[in-house]
């Protein structure tokens, strides 16, 4: 793989951080989920590298992204169509795992024309307890620490196991180590995103685009009886249970998730 380019693409006034892996082959925009960044998808890059060109924006006030205006799913889809018409390509695949998977069902239903496959990495549409719960409650994390060692003790002193997840976006700055999301502005993403999103989910199968869903084993995000609702309500949905798996299935089975992605987006040529 030839490494990454970042460019930068202004959406509605905000300028996005857009990871270009490179490579031939066709495009996989892959999303990531709250209070991650396009970078948690470089060995999924690496792994399908001279087949697919994977490219992954960090999404607004996440990663390198700037931060400010609406943190709505409306937004966020209108980001995700910006970055795919700036591309050129045409119709791309289309990977979003949890928030970004919600923004990616959501972009399919609402812009079909941009999107030929549809690959959703363990998002419910059921947004709302008890099916999962919908907002972490970040409002008292620190905002600074005097190191990133201190920075992670005090995360998981809030009750997070293991903060390997969130300090992927931790930085030095010119106080203190934080992060790049702000813990205000992700609060009001994720209430935002809270509902039912199974009109979206079920407007997405129009024309006939092929979808993929995966699923955790252990995730704590979409259950069992709603994965195979989702299925049985989506025509051309294909579901996969990864055992053994949580939420993060590119990082607790990296290979096997690049295995099914690339075995999907095999079977369906764009």
């Amino acid at each position: 793989m030839g490494g990454m380019d970042v460019r930068r693409v202004e959406s509605d006034g905000i300028e996005l951080a857009v990871r270009d892996f490179g490579g031939p082959g066709p495009v996989l925009l892959a999303l990531h989920g709250h209070f991650g960044h396009g970078g948690v998808f470089a060995p999924l890059a690496e792994a399908l590298a001279g087949r697919y060109r994977v490219v992954a924006p960090d999404q607004r006030s996440h990663g390198l992204s700037a931060h400010g205006g609406l943190l709505t799913p409306d937004a966020y889809v209108a980001d995700a169509a910006t970055v795919i018409d700036a591309l050129g390509t045409g119709p791309v695949a289309v990977l979003g795992h949890s928030m970004g998977a919600a923004v990616a069902f959501t972009l399919t239903a609402r812009r079909p024309s941009l999107v030929s496959a549809l690959i959703n990495v363990d998002m419910t549409v059921l947004n709302t307890e008890p099916e999962t719960r919908p907002v972490l409650d970040v409002s008292d994390w620190p905002r600074r620490a005097p190191s990133r060692d201190a920075l992670r003790e005090a995360v998981e002193a809030h009750g997070i196991p293991d903060a390997s997840y969130f300090m992927d976006s931790a930085a030095e700055f010119e106080d203190g180590w934080g992060f790049l999301f702000d813990l205000d502005e992700l609060m009001a993403s994720q209430r935002a995103l809270v509902g039912d999103h199974s009109q979206a989910w079920r407007a997405s199968a129009r024309g006939g685009r092929p979808a993929l869903l995966l699923r955790g084993g252990e995730t704590f995000m979409l259950s069992e009886p709603t994965a195979h609702r989702m299925v049985a309500e989506r025509p051309g949905t294909t579901l996969v249970e990864m055992p053994g798996c949580g939420h993060w299935l590119y990082s607790d089975a990296p290979e096997a998730f690049a295995r099914e992605v690339g075995d999907f987006l095999d079977r369906h040529p764009w």
